[in-house]
């Protein structure tokens, strides 16, 4: 009974952090004598509720002392472009905005967010990324929508 509980949780948990990112490269920007250079990252993921869409994030990546520690505080600046790369299932309703996508940008209270909105009037998934803190957020966005045949409606909650 307790390893079915530890089971359930654990799965509970990883449907609750949203989808896991791959590497896919990075390109370096600026040269740190100690630790890793300050670099952009490209990754990707899948949409966890949405079979047949990834999503390509990039982002900077602060390197030196700092980031090879985990202490550095990634700049708030991000880009999204997700695609169709197969046949678009839903995995149940969804709901018309749900947060698919999170990771730390700093030590404390710094993220790196996607969200995924539902357009019905165009049959759109719309994704936008951005950058929060506990007190203060960045402006700075990006945002890309994937269409969904006219003739497949999204199921919404």
């Amino acid at each position: 009974m307790r390893m079915t509980r530890l089971a359930l949780s654990l799965a509970l948990s990883a449907v609750a952090a949203g989808a896991a990112a791959e590497t896919v490269g990075s390109v370096d920007t600026a040269f740190k004598l100690i630790g890793p250079d300050h670099k952009v990252v490209v990754e990707v993921f899948d949409d966890p509720a949405v079979g047949g869409v990834s999503c390509y994030l990039s982002r900077a990546k602060t390197g030196g002392i700092k980031g090879a520690v985990g202490l550095a505080e990634d700049k708030a600046e991000s880009s999204v472009a997700c695609r169709q790369v197969g046949a678009i299932t839903f995995n149940g309703k969804i709901p018309r905005q749900d947060e698919v996508f999170s990771e730390r940008a700093s030590i404390f209270f710094k993220h790196v967010r996607v969200v995924r909105m539902v357009d019905t009037k165009r049959n759109a998934l719309v994704y936008l990324v951005y950058s929060d803190r506990l007190i203060d957020g960045s402006p700075k966005n990006s945002v890309t929508a994937v269409p969904v045949p006219v003739n497949q409606p999204i199921p919404l909650k």
